[in-house]
């Protein structure tokens, strides 16, 4: 009997899902456990195996396609069976009704057909998942205006959640010229707070002319990871205060340091540590004395944790992925270098668990490798802090009476203002610039 191949579920967030490669065609033979696709969530890159063993009899969907979790992607059986009840567009029907999947702005033509098949009624309805409707109906936003990017024009919840993202508070006045067609508005206004008013919209006949058809232009798809990090770019912006503050700590114990860590003895594999790795051990031990930056804020709650479970940017093909460390100030320094090489291979190969993307309560990205001083990181909501990294470099120092130069390194701390104030961010700078300068003294502790 032929079983179905299922898209699985890799995350509670997680609403669909691309399929980037396949590796069996159909009527290739296939053992159970064997990989048949390669699939991208929005977070990260997994394989697909086969549940059974046998042939493979159809693939329902081509590489670059977006699949609703839980879907039949594929069939497995011997050849020559009927694989008809499988397929997607009928799996996930009753007996009575079939949905024929054409896309017309958004919506699908479902057929019902009554109990003896003597009745056949047709009605157009909105293809939209059980979160994404309740998140607008929540929000009020009109389904009307939605775009899906799900399959088939599917709307998902990640669609209502750019839509809010970019939704401009606007007064009654400016929404209701907006919605005859004739204006648009920009994302900030000059009313209250930002707020959108009539003096501010644009009208549509002042839009710039679009490019003419010689002009040589590349049209990259947004989906994926990089669909996911603009829409949180934008929802992170849009829906804290940042604040961002920058110093700059003595580096001359931390090179000291790393300089005989890359003389020590080969059996010891301590010459792989970086600079990197010491900034995380530093800021693993300094965050539990400061709660108030290692916290999460949802909704009217601030949630401060015991534990550091430290975050830290991944530069990989795809777009920034931040893996976690978990209970980081536990760890030593030889063990949190190893936690944090295993999290970044697996990130850059895509073999990274979901699991290991969530759950971060503070992140820290480093630049001082490409020669940047400072510069202001954007927070990764619902986190409160993020910690920027910036190269070192020489700082002129007053040392009794003489001016010396001493390398500093550079740091950029961004705080939502919402919940964390100025002089307990600014004590937190002062405390990391200061164990940087007695890192031997925390790794004693």
């Amino acid at each position: 009997m032929a079983v179905p191949v299922v898209m699985p579920k890799l995350g509670n967030t997680v609403e669909s899902t691309i399929i980037v490669r396949w590796m069996k065609a159909k009527g290739d033979l296939v053992s159970q456990g064997e990989s048949l696709c390669e699939v991208e969530t929005d977070k990260a890159m997994v394989e697909v195996e086969s549940p059974a063993s046998g042939t493979v009899l159809d693939l329902f969907f081509a590489e670059g396609d977006e699949v609703p979790v839980l879907t039949n992607i594929a069939a497995i059986g011997e050849a020559g069976e009927d694989i008809e009840s499988l397929r997607p567009e009928l799996a996930a029907c009753k007996p009575t009704s079939a949905t024929l999947p054409s896309r017309t702005n958004g919506e699908r033509t479902t057929v019902i057909t009554g109990a003896k098949g003597d009745e056949t009624t047709t009605s157009s309805v909105q293809v939209i998942s059980p979160r994404a409707r309740h998140l607008a109906k929540q929000s009020g936003l009109d389904l009307n205006e939605l775009l899906g990017s799900g399959p088939g024009g599917r709307i998902i919840e990640r669609d209502v959640r750019a839509a809010l993202a970019a939704r401009p508070r606007m007064t009654p006045l400016a929404r209701s010229m907006v919605k005859r067609g004739d204006y648009i508005a920009p994302l900030h206004g000059s009313g209250v707070r930002g707020r959108v008013t009539s003096r501010d919209l644009q009208s549509v006949s002042s839009k710039p002319h679009e490019t003419g058809p010689g002009d040589a232009v590349e049209n990259i798809p947004v989906r994926g990871v990089r669909k996911l990090i603009a829409a949180r770019m934008l929802h992170s912006m849009q829906t804290t205060a940042q604040l961002t503050l920058n110093a700059s700590a003595d580096a001359r114990a931390m090179l000291a340091y790393r300089k005989r860590l890359k003389t020590s003895a080969q059996h010891l594999d301590l010459q792989k540590i970086t600079i990197n790795h010491l900034v995380l051990f530093v800021v693993s031990r300094t965050l539990p004395d400061y709660p108030e930056l290692n916290a999460l804020f949802t909704d009217d709650a601030i949630a401060r944790y015991k534990h550091v479970h430290l975050g830290f940017a991944v530069d990989t093909p795809r777009g920034l992925i931040v893996p976690i460390i978990r209970h980081a100030n536990l760890l030593n320094l030889k063990q949190l270098t190893d936690a944090a090489d295993r999290l970044a291979q697996q990130t850059l190969d895509n073999s990274i668990s979901p699991d290991d993307l969530q759950g971060g309560t503070f992140t820290v990205t480093n630049l001082g490798s490409l020669g940047v001083e400072s510069f202001t990181p954007i927070l990764n909501p619902p986190q409160v802090g993020i910690l920027g990294v910036g190269s070192i470099n020489l700082k002129p120092v007053d040392v009794d009476g003489e001016v010396q130069f001493v390398p500093h390194i550079g740091l950029s701390l961004t705080v939502n203002h919402q919940v964390v104030d100025g002089a307990p961010a600014a004590r937190f700078l002062q405390a990391l610039s200061q164990n940087f300068t007695q890192i031997e003294v925390l790794l004693a502790l």
